[in-house]
């Protein structure tokens, strides 16, 4: 068994391209109309054909129980390019306490959109400020052998 991808169905697709192309800088690498598949692996499917294939008419929107996610190398230009949409907000950017910057908001239909800040950058950051191996490795809650990966 293996996961292939991951499906998020759409009210309007074309309209979910654009911002999954704008906002995050996917593209469309398969086609099939209702069904498009994204650069990463992510599947837009139509509302209208969905309901055919559960035979159900009550698609829910918004619930707040999932989530895609992003790690992005360039977090703080990416945070400045936000600010050429209108998007709709979770919570602005937040630092979790390992030190990874995050922000997360909506897209179009409502699913959660999480953009973090890569790893390897956070660790990079902790380092040239002056921590050493063994603190950011303790801040970040990693082994020394992944900082020292990161600093390769």
């Amino acid at each position: 068994m293996q996961l292939k991808n991951s499906m998020l169905i759409v009210k309007d697709i074309d309209k979910s391209i654009e911002f999954y192309k704008n906002v995050l800088g996917l593209h469309v690498i398969m086609d099939f109309g209702a069904n498009k598949t994204l650069t990463g692996g992510l599947v837009l499917q139509t509302i209208e054909t969905y309901k055919k294939f559960i035979d159900k008419n009550d698609i829910s929107f918004g619930g707040n129980n999932f989530e895609i996610y992003f790690e992005e190398d360039d977090f703080d230009n990416f945070i400045d390019k936000l600010k050429n949409y209108n998007i709709e907000y979770l919570h602005k950017v937040k630092e979790h306490s390992w030190g990874q910057r995050v922000i997360r908001f909506y897209d179009l239909d409502k699913h959660i959109i999480e953009v973090g800040e890569n790893m390897k950058s956070v660790c990079n950051r902790f380092l040239n400020n002056g921590m050493s191996i063994e603190e950011t490795a303790k801040l970040m809650d990693v082994p020394i052998e992944f900082i020292n990966e990161c600093i390769k």
